[in-house]
Parts: structure tokens; C-alpha cells; sequence
């Protein structure tokens, strides 16, 4: 297997700064390893999966607090059987004091299991603000959605930050993980143009294995062209190598204008696990510093 390519020592980090990560429920003793590599108050999503138990979620949570870093629990609008399952969760993080920051999505069922037919109607129903939500995140996908037409992605982005504001919560941005920097870009001014100044999170795959990327690329509808996999670091005839995204972020932190795209920072997804992440992150860092 091929080593993840070496950080440039040129990069400047700034976007770094206060990067948040992502988790499952069943991570808990891969992030108890990788607690050490990782900055204490930084934010760790907790994803809400179907095969994964409201305690399995919940403990999560209190093991990402206990480890000193911010809980940002998922809720899945259409995995929400009910009313009372929605209340039942949020109740469950009040009580364990991991509450105040969420991430709300609709969640991959084709139809709602219960009331909630996305995230929209989970800010609106005003269960958030009365457990103790203050902070919302939302998603945006610069890409594009596989199964969402572009002018509806951009309708319901605007109906979520009008929500927000309406019921007083705090929120940013969330993105889906792409390998060209180009469009990511283009889709934040795009944003700014539509008025939302909502602080956006750049999601980016943590190392990991190139067929494990191709995977999720696949499922999720990013791009991975012969270009934007040679841009990315990507060997397409190798896919029993590894990469990482050092290339992705030396093209944003030369591409960022905060002028133009306001408050951006960094979101990993850790396809390739906690570890393997935060090492990198580690390994970034220093030698960009230095």
C-alpha cells in the first residue's frame, strides 16, 4: 500500500484552526485512542445510522464530553418515528449535557418513518430551542444532491437559514466532501450571494483508502473525473493506495478570500478512521508551521 502523500511545509493553516471531526456511535474506543491527537473543545459529530441504538447514540455523546471535546450529536429527521422519539432524544442529550449543539439532516430512508420529512421541519416544530438546542447545523452540497434538483437544494438551504433566524438558533454549514476545490468555492459565493452568512464547515475526507474514497464518491455523487482525481491526488489504476488531502487544502486555503466567502473552516470526515485522521491533522499542522 502507498504512503498518504507528506504535507507541504508551505501551507499556511489558518482554515485549521478549528477544524471539527466526525464519528459513529460505535467509535467510542477509536476515539478514546485518538484523544490525545486531538485538540481539546473540538467539535465531534456524532452520526445518527439506523443500525445504531438511542443509548448507542447517547453514550456517544457523553463520551465525546467526557473527553473533553464538544458533542455535535445528528438528529435524522426521517429515521424519527415519532413525536415522542424526537423528544425522548433530545431529552436523553439534555440530561447528559450534550445538548446544546446538533446537526440536522433528513437522513437516507426514501420515506419518513414517522412525522419529520426533513431538517427543515425539525427546526420549525420547536422541540430544538425548548431542550436546550442553541446551535443548528445544516447541510450544503456544492456538488450537487444525487436525488435533489439543484434549485430545490437551493431553496431549501434559504428556507433553513430563514428558520434559524426566525427561531433565534445559532447555526453554520456543513458540506458534503468533494476532491476539486474549484466548485467548492464557486458554491460558497454562491451562498453569500443568496444572502446566507451562516459560517461554513468544508467537509474533507480524512487518509484513507483510494477504493474506500471511490465508495462513498459513488454513493454520494461527488465528482472523481481522470482530472479531479490527478488534482486530488487520486491514482485511479491504484486503488489499493491511500490519500490523503493535502493537495484539497493547500487549493482552499489559496483559493479562500474571506472577503468574498466569510467565516470557512474544515470538517473531516474520517473515512479512513480517527486515528489515521488526527495524525494527519497532527502531521499537517506542524510541518505547514514550520
Amino acid at each position: 500500500m502507498n504512503p498518504v502523500s507528506t504535507p507541504s511545509p508551505a501551507v499556511s493553516t489558518p482554515l485549521l484552526e478549528d477544524f471539527s471531526l466526525e464519528m459513529t456511535g460505535k467509535d467510542v474506543p477509536k476515539l478514546e485512542e485518538a484523544a490525545g491527537l486531538i485538540p481539546q473543545g473540538t467539535r465531534v459529530n456524532v452520526t445518527f445510522l439506523g443500525n445504531e441504538s438511542l443509548r448507542m447514540r447517547l453514550d456517544a455523546a457523553r463520551a465525546v464530553k467526557r473527553l473533553g471535546f464538544v458533542p455535535v450529536p445528528h438528529i435524522s429527521a426521517r429515521r424519527l418515528g415519532s413525536r415522542a422519539a424526537f423528544e425522548q432524544f433530545l431529552a436523553g442529550l439534555r440530561d447528559g449535557g450534550t445538548g446544546t449543539d446538533v446537526f440536522t439532516v433528513g437522513g437516507d430512508p426514501a420515506r419518513p418513518e414517522g412525522p419529520y420529512e426533513d431538517s427543515l421541519s425539525l427546526i420549525e416544530s420547536g422541540l430544538l430551542q425548548e431542550y436546550g438546542v442553541r446551535h443548528v447545523g445544516i447541510s450544503g452540497y456544492p456538488e450537487g444532491h444525487p436525488a435533489i434538483a439543484e434549485d430545490v437544494l437551493w431553496s431549501v438551504l434559504r428556507g433553513k437559514n430563514a428558520a434559524l433566524a426566525a427561531q433565534g438558533l445559532d447555526g453554520n454549514v456543513i458540506t458534503q466532501f468533494g476532491f476539486d476545490v474549484d466548485p467548492v468555492l464557486t458554491w460558497i459565493e454562491q451562498v453569500r450571494d443568496h444572502g446566507i452568512t451562516l459560517p461554513i464547515r468544508v467537509g474533507v475526507p480524512g487518509p484513507a483508502g483510494v477504493r474506500r474514497l471511490m465508495s462513498y464518491a459513488t454513493r454520494f455523487g461527488v465528482g472523481t473525473s481522470a482530472s479531479i482525481a490527478k488534482k486530488y491526488g487520486l491514482s485511479l489504476t491504484n486503488l489499493m493506495g491511500t490519500a490523503g488531502p493535502d493537495k484539497f487544502l493547500r487549493a482552499l486555503a489559496e483559493g479562500y478570500d474571506r472577503g468574498r466567502h466569510g467565516e470557512v473552516k474544515v470538517h473531516f470526515y474520517t473515512f479512513g478512521g480517527l486515528k489515521a485522521t488526527s495524525e494527519w491533522i497532527v502531521q499537517f499542522r506542524k510541518e505547514a508551521r514550520a
